[in-house]
This record gives C-alpha cells, structure tokens and sequence, in this order.
C-alpha cells in the first residue's frame, strides 16, 4: 500500500501528463517495478502510463533496453552512465514522450567502494532534449526506505519533466 502523500503526488502528476499530452515509461532497477506499480494504482494511469521495464540484472538491462556492455563494464549498474542509457533505452523502445529510469543500490548488501547503500541515480529522457541524470545518497535507510524514497525522488523528476 502506497503512503497518501504518493498517491497525492501520483494523482497530480498523472493530471499534469494528461493535461500536457505526455505520456511516461519507466525504467527500473532497484526499484523493482515499484514506481510503475505506483503510477498504474490511480484509475486513468493507462492515459498517461505507455509501459514499465523492470530490468534487474545487466543481462535485462542489455537486452531490454540497449546498454551497451562496454558501458555496464566501465562505470557498472549504478552509474550516471548507466543511468541514462537506461532512460534512453526506454525511450526508443515505447511510444512515450517521456522515460525515467532508477538504477542503484537499495540494501542492505550490495556496497561497494565508493558506492554505498542509499545511492541511486535516475536518468531522465525526452525527445529533442537532453538525457539527464541526477544521484541521491538517501544513505542506509534500510531497503524499503530507499525504495521508496527513489519513487518519490522520481515522481518529482518527472513532474520538473512536464514543466
């Protein structure tokens, strides 16, 4: 069950799309489809929601969305990089105006180096405008707290998006 203020945030984003002819995909990785699930729970999503890939693995982040190995190679999943070849992945593979993808390390295992528990880029793509991509340390708030802090991080994103 999603907290009210997401369903709030949701509800107005999804208005917001509408009203502008926009219509979303989501890439997702350690959010695990949990951002599609939010937007698709208020009746009319399908207006604005075109599809969701939930891509895990650097094999489904590859196959399904074009990331080139060389690049997973060089920088790994949870890159900037990554980050927004996820996004442009899913805008050439929908029919959405816009794509966001979420790819970073949730907990609580996964920490490497440099990388630690709580980081997470997003990557933000729209036709004839630049891919973005945006990091967050939400830090150690456990797997659930950084899950959902990135949908909310992201609803925010693609609202900043429609603007």
């Amino acid at each position: 069950m999603m907290p009210p203020e997401t369903t709030v945030a949701v509800t107005a984003l999804l208005k917001l799309f509408k009203e502008c002819g926009l219509t979303i995909a989501t890439a997702e990785s350690c959010t695990g489809g949990l951002l599609a699930a939010a937007l698709t729970s208020v009746s009319g999503s399908s207006a604005v929601v075109e599809r969701g890939f939930v891509t895990y693995t650097n094999i489904a982040k590859t196959q399904s969305l074009g990331v080139p190995h060389s690049l997973l190679n060089a920088h790994g999943a949870v890159s900037a990089e990554v980050a927004r070849a996820m996004a442009e992945g899913a805008l050439a593979r929908s029919n959405a105006d816009v794509s966001i993808a979420i790819t970073g390390i949730a907990g609580p295992g996964g920490a490497v180096p440099g990388k630690p528990v709580g980081l997470v880029y997003f990557g933000l793509a729209r036709e004839h405008m630049r891919t973005q991509a945006v990091e967050r340390r939400f830090g150690a708030l456990g797997r659930g707290g950084v899950r959902e802090a990135s949908v909310a991080f992201a609803l925010d994103l693609l609202r900043q998006a429609a603007g």
